[in-house]
C-alpha cells in the first residue's frame, strides 16, 4: 500500500538536519526537531497538521522551521514523548469502529455524512482511496456523541447518504485548508491557499492577479519539472480540487473576500 501524507506532498522539505540560528533564536529544520521529538518524520508532519507543534517561516521561502522553545515546551510536556505520539496515532476505518465498538459500516456512514475528518489517506493496490483518522479525535467524538454510535441515524442524515452524499474527501480539504491558511504568511498568500482548491479563474479577472496566485498556491505535486507524476501526487491535486457544489461556492466566496482584503493590504505594483 503506497501512503500518501498531504501534508509532505504539499510540503517537501529539505534533508539538512543541522540547527539553525534565526533573529538570534535557534531554529531547526524538521528533520532534526522530529528526532529530538523523538517522532518519524510522519508523525511529526502529522503533529503539525493537528497544530500540536508550532511552526515558523523559514528564510526566503525555504522550508519551516521549528524554535528551541517549542521544542523545549514540547519536550517538558508530562507524559513526553509517549502522550505526544499517542495523539498522532492513526486508525483506519475497521480500528476507528474498534475504538468506538460500532460496526464498520456504522462508521463508514458517520464519516461519509462529514462528521469526522480523516487525517491521511492512501492509496491501496487496486487504487482506491483509504481514508485513515487521528485515533485521539475518533474517541473524542464517540465522547461528545454517543447518540450516534446507536440506534438510527437522524433521518436528514440517512436521507443525504441514500443520496450518495461522501463528505470525507471534502472534510480532509476543509482541514487541508484550514492548516495552509494557518501556514501562510501574507493576505496574497492567504488568498493563494483558498486558490488551491479552486480555479482561481472562476472568480479572479484581473490576469495579473490571477498570475501572483497561481504562482503563490499549493502544489500538490513534488515532481521535477517534465518528469512524470507519481500516482500518489495525480490523486493529491485530484483531492486538492473542490467537488461538492456547496463547497465550491464556499471556496468562490472565501477566494473573493481574500482577493478583496488582499488588494486592500497589498496593491499590486504594475
Amino acid at each position: 500500500m503506497t501512503v500518501i501524507d498531504s501534508s509532505t506532498v504539499l510540503h517537501p522539505s529539505v534533508d539538512d538536519a543541522s540547527p539553525r540560528d534565526t533573529r538570534g533564536d535557534a531554529t531547526y529544520t524538521a528533520h532534526w526537531a522530529a528526532k529530538e521529538l523523538l517522532l518519524t518524520r510522519a508523525q511529526f508532519e502529522l503533529a503539525v497538521l493537528r497544530g500540536l507543534v508550532t511552526t515558523v517561516a523559514g528564510e526566503e521561502g525555504g522550508p519551516r522551521l521549528v524554535t528551541r522553545a517549542e521544542l523545549d515546551r514540547l519536550q517538558s510536556d508530562d507524559g513526553f514523548p509517549v502522550t505526544l505520539s499517542d495523539r498522532v496515532r492513526l486508525a483506519g476505518t475497521a480500528e476507528a469502529a474498534d475504538l468506538l465498538g460500532i460496526a464498520k459500516d456504522r462508521f463508514t456512514r458517520i464519516v461519509k455524512a462529514g462528521l469526522l475528518a480523516p487525517a491521511r489517506f492512501q492509496l491501496n493496490r487496486y487504487r482506491s482511496v483509504v481514508w485513515h483518522y487521528f485515533a485521539e479525535e475518533v474517541r473524542e467524538f464517540g465522547a461528545a456523541h454517543p447518540d450516534l454510535l446507536v440506534g438510527r441515524a437522524p433521518e436528514p442524515m440517512s436521507r443525504r447518504l441514500r443520496g450518495g452524499e461522501d463528505l470525507r474527501a471534502a472534510s480532509w480539504r476543509d482541514r487541508t485548508h484550514q492548516h495552509l491558511l494557518s501556514l501562510a504568511t501574507g493576505p496574497w498568500e492567504r488568498a493563494a491557499v483558498t486558490a488551491s482548491f479552486l480555479d482561481p479563474a472562476d472568480v479572479v479577472g484581473d490576469p495579473h492577479e490571477r498570475a501572483r496566485l497561481n504562482h503563490l498556491r499549493a502544489d500538490p505535486s513534488s515532481s521535477r519539472p517534465g518528469s512524470v507524476p507519481s500516482p500518489g501526487e495525480l490523486l493529491t491535486e485530484h483531492m486538492m480540487c473542490a467537488a461538492v457544489p456547496e463547497e465550491i461556492h464556499g471556496y468562490r466566496v472565501l477566494l473573493a473576500v481574500a482577493v478583496a482584503v488582499a488588494r486592500e493590504e497589498v496593491p499590486m505594483g504594475r
